[in-house]
């Protein structure tokens, strides 16, 4: 079932290949039969997912990337309609020559508009524009009773919240209407500002979200002494007169092989850590940066996660309350110092308080930390768990859609409605993700049930 030997994978590595595939139009036809088997399905974007959200052990992942068409746009509204497959670059790329651009990128533009649907993605705006999810006016979901449901918050409501940030569970998404916003140009103003300490950035955040379109923090994870905490602040605003063309997609660089071993290990980290703080915090002025570098700086160069070594990486990304955060921020942090482990990219943003129409989203206000690690087996999974456990203690969340590895007790304390998803669920499609979280949480439910 897979074609041409291709692997379907998550980005993380850390994870197997999917065992098998299936095309879009063969999944098509045994969901409008009725045909589809429990637990068979789920749907497979461009694989940028960090864990296994996109895989089904007990079944196969969809190839949707075969549906990738624009189907229209509307120049005066900025509202485009596309299939499922369609990657983001292409959507932008589409758009900019009429002034318009996603109100919401995550930190690749190189997934499908069907994924960021049913991941609810965030980017460095949700302190004024919320989710991806925020902006989808409606779409077109294929359930196993054979029947196409058209969803919107106007109708086929509760479908319409459950899929969007459902991960994929209630059906598969075909089309979608998304409302872009209008910009003056691709091109962004951006600010770099250093902060000695994390003290500092807290002192600094809310003030930049208000006075700026996007603001991400980039953080020394490594700094130790005097310098721990130490970081850049980077704002952003759509620059006025800039490019309207999107070049193309996916930079000229690229790792061809995977290397044998971690390239991305603590000497490089330091190294790096202080060329990128000198480099990038040499100046306060404003400057002008393209979209591609600003948004998507990793894009740039293909298949980068091979730098991790044949074992992958493991992300992290958690979300806590504002009043706990300048203490769970630095715990956080100071675990995986104790631990001996490097972070390649630590990212700290200002979640606000835009509402998605999501029933299970991540993003909620609070402060987001993102920390990637190379797997080193056990030592690594324990200090995940550590992550994990200084989150729910602090009343917070951990990222489902890139996680390869939390417990079902992390999942319910992070989404204790979770049920509400169950209840909508498609019983043809399952992940290997809610397998190994809802699944066994509904199955300890029962057993206690029964035990009464």
């Amino acid at each position: 079932m897979r074609a041409g030997g291709e692997r379907f994978g998550s980005f993380g590595l850390a994870t197997p290949a999917a065992r098998q595939a299936i095309p879009a139009d063969d999944a098509i036809a045994l969901l409008k039969s009725g045909a589809a088997k429990p637990d068979s399905f789920i749907g497979y974007g461009n694989g940028r997912s960090y864990g296994d959200s996109c895989q089904n052990d007990a079944g196969a992942v969809v190839d949707m990337r075969p549906l990738n068409h624009i189907r229209s746009f509307n120049a005066e509204t900025g509202v485009v309609e596309a299939d499922a497959g369609v990657l983001l670059c292409n959507i932008i790329a589409h758009a900019a020559p009429y002034g318009f651009f996603p109100a919401v990128v995550p930190g690749t533009q190189l997934v499908t508009l069907g994924g960021a649907i049913a991941n609810d993605v965030h980017g460095k705006n949700h302190h004024r524009r919320g989710t991806f999810g925020c902006h989808v006016e409606s779409f077109t979901l294929l359930r196993s009773d054979g029947r196409t449901y058209r969803c919107s918050d106007a109708g086929n409501a509760r479908l319409y919240k459950a899929t969007i940030g459902g991960m994929g569970l209630t059906g598969l998404i075909l089309s979608a209407s998304i409302r872009l916003m209008r910009v003056p140009s691709l091109d962004l103003v951006e600010k770099a500002t250093r902060f000695r300490d994390l003290g500092e950035f807290f002192d600094l955040a809310e003030a930049a979200d208000q006075a700026n379109e996007y603001a991400v923090a980039w953080i020394d994870q490594l700094a130790g002494g005097q310098g721990r905490g130490r970081g850049l602040l980077f704002t952003g605003n759509h620059a006025e007169h800039g490019s309207h063309a999107a070049a193309r997609a996916g930079g000229r660089l690229s790792v061809p092989v995977q290397p044998p071993f971690n390239v991305l290990n603590r000497p490089f980290l330091t190294a790096f850590n202080a060329a990128y703080r000198w480099k990038k915090g040499r100046s306060p002025d404003p400057r002008r940066a393209g979209h591609q570098s600003f948004f998507f700086p990793l894009d740039g160069i293909r298949d980068w996660n091979r730098l991790y070594g044949p074992r992958g990486l493991f992300q992290h990304q958690s979300v806590v309350p504002e009043t706990v955060a300048q203490r769970a921020v630095p715990a956080m942090l100071e675990a995986a110092r104790r631990a001996g482990q490097g972070s390649f990219l630590t990212v700290l943003k200002r979640f606000g308080d835009v509402r998605s129409p999501a029933l299970l989203s991540f993003p909620r206000p609070g402060y987001t930390l993102t920390l990637d690690f190379p797997n080193r087996g056990e030592k690594t999974l324990k200090l995940l768990m550590d992550l994990d456990r200084i989150t729910v203690e602090a009343g917070g969340a951990v990222n489902p859609y890139k996680d390869a590895r939390m417990g079902p007790e992390t999942f319910a304390a992070s989404f204790p409605e979770w049920q509400r998803l169950e209840a909508v669920r498609d019983p043809a499609f399952l992940s290997s993700f809610w397998a190994r979280t809802a699944k066994k949480l509904d199955a300890r439910r029962d057993a206690a049930e029964a035990a009464e």
